[in-house]
């Protein structure tokens, strides 16, 4: 732990000039766990420079050098695997199963999934009269928050190295300790001085980063809100800004879909990491004649969702990661109440095995409108809203009817209906019969979700910029 008060800053850590300390704590149980002092803007500045110079050569290395580099952090990833998921349980309260299953691994994922995606990677074309080049912006400001802590670097970090970037990574100050391990892993690595920066600190560094006239490009992932401040604060220096940002998707369950087994599957997926997954399916949308049905089956299901310490392996359901979370979502749940919505099973007030930590027991609304709070705004909790509808176009209609667009799910026996239904859904991504991610798709959304997508193919091209060379066959 002797790093994480420390800055890592061409290719050393270093104290910071900044002062402000602030606690990281156990969501768990709400003891601290560590602290990290923030940087100021003489640290933003000593990282920028540090990027910069390092860009002059990184930014030329060949394809060999990338891919050598690239196995390098892969091999070195593979050794602290086991350390970042113990970190990332304990700093955001994601239960120590899916840390080691889907936290901590994702990372390693976006590496090796990049890595054979820049082995095919064009980065020149030439045609009869001009060649297209695709390089490097430059310096870039990667700013990712709590919620999936090493997935949202890595599928930043991991294509902006592969186009031949130089960065500054700072993380959500929620869940920091992660990001600590991960500079530790491509120092170990043998990533060139300069190349990775990471520096620590709240909205205030953030807005620094985005005014800043050295960075020409920053990447963003987190609310809708913070979102717009930094396209704002992005625009009087027109550095490239690309946002992943909220969502509200809909899960649209079919008449002909294996209705039990699709009310499952969406229950369990909207509680997994607490609700805190910014594509997660928090609006089920069923036929309006089944509501009873779901209704009762939704009691039952959610009787497998095991609450509490995220250290047992058998725990399902974490607590969220703070007090500010806690209370938001807290008010959610009421508004949910109060506008008449059918509690089915949750609810405020503490689980029955838990005396401490910021849980929430997981909440399933029923005959909600889509008008409702609770469907209209991202809750980012164990909280579902189930819509009915009449029939397809309806729940078109409503899928369709939000701010977000950032993913959306299907469920039928028939994938032909799914794939034309999915064609009319405004969404980034949409998900048949609950498939998982897929690392080589390209992730994001249309709308308020954000512009530009990350993973695979599509995350290095966000990173690169275009030149024409015209006139090839001009000389006499």
């Amino acid at each position: 732990m002797t790093n994480y008060n420390k800055l890592y800053i061409n290719g050393d850590w270093v104290n910071p000039k900044g002062t402000e300390k602030i606690a990281v704590s156990n969501p768990a149980d709400e003891k601290i766990i560590s602290e990290i002092i923030f940087a100021n803007k003489d640290d933003l500045d000593l990282a920028v420079l540090s990027a910069k110079k390092a860009f002059n050569s990184f930014s030329t290395i060949n394809l060999e050098e990338k891919i050598e580099l690239f196995n390098s952090i892969i091999l070195s990833f593979k050794k602290r695997l086991n350390d970042l998921a113990e970190i990332i349980s304990l700093e955001m309260g994601a239960p120590i199963t899916l840390s080691q299953k889907a936290q901590a691994p994702s990372g390693l994922g976006h590496f090796i999934n990049t890595l054979n995606v820049l082995k095919k990677f064009e980065f020149e074309e030439v045609f009869d009269t001009y060649i297209v080049r695709k390089e490097p912006i430059g310096v870039c400001g990667l700013i990712t928050p709590w919620n999936w802590p090493i997935n949202q670097i890595t599928c930043k970090v991991a294509p902006a190295l592969a186009a031949g970037c130089t960065l500054i990574l700072k993380p959500s100050e929620v869940a920091p300790l992660s990001s600590v391990i991960f500079a530790e892993i491509l120092h170990d690595a043998g990533v060139p001085k300069g190349v990775f920066n990471l520096i620590q600190g709240d909205s205030k560094i953030g807005t620094e980063m985005s005014e800043h006239v050295s960075i020409d490009m920053i990447s963003f992932t987190g609310s809708t809100r913070a979102g717009v401040a930094v396209a704002k604060n992005s625009a009087n220096t027109v550095k490239r800004v690309t946002q992943e940002l909220g969502g509200k998707s809909a899960n649209i369950i079919l008449e002909d879909a294996d209705f039990e087994k699709s009310l499952k599957k969406g229950i369990l997926s909207c509680m997994s990491n607490s609700g805190q997954s910014c594509n997660a399916p928090s609006r089920m949308l069923i036929p309006i004649e089944k509501m009873d049905k779901a209704i009762n089956l939704a009691r039952e299901i959610s009787k497998v969702i095991v609450v509490g310490d995220p250290k047992k392996a058998e725990t399902t359901l974490g607590p969220l990661v703070n007090e500010i979370q806690y209370n938001k979502v807290k008010d959610y749940i009421e508004k949910g109440i109060k506008e008449g919505a059918t509690l089915v099973v949750g609810g405020n007030g503490m689980p029955d095995n838990v005396d401490k930590g910021f849980f929430v027991k997981p909440t399933i609304f029923a005959n909600v409108k889509n008008n409702m709070t609770i469907a209209k705004e991202e809750i980012f909790g164990p909280v579902l809203s189930i819509i009915g509808y009449k029939d397809e176009n309806e729940a078109i209609d409503i899928a369709n009817d939000s701010e977000y667009g950032l993913s959306g799910y299907i469920s039928s026996s028939n994938m032909k209906k799914a794939i034309l239904i999915a064609n009319k859904i405004r969404t980034g991504m949409v998900h048949i019969n609950y498939a998982p991610v897929d690392q080589k798709a390209p992730f994001g959304g249309y709308k308020k979700s954000g512009n530009g997508r990350e993973w695979g193919e599509h995350g290095i091209n966000d990173f690169l910029e275009i030149k024409s060379i015209i006139g090839i066959n001009s000389i006499p």
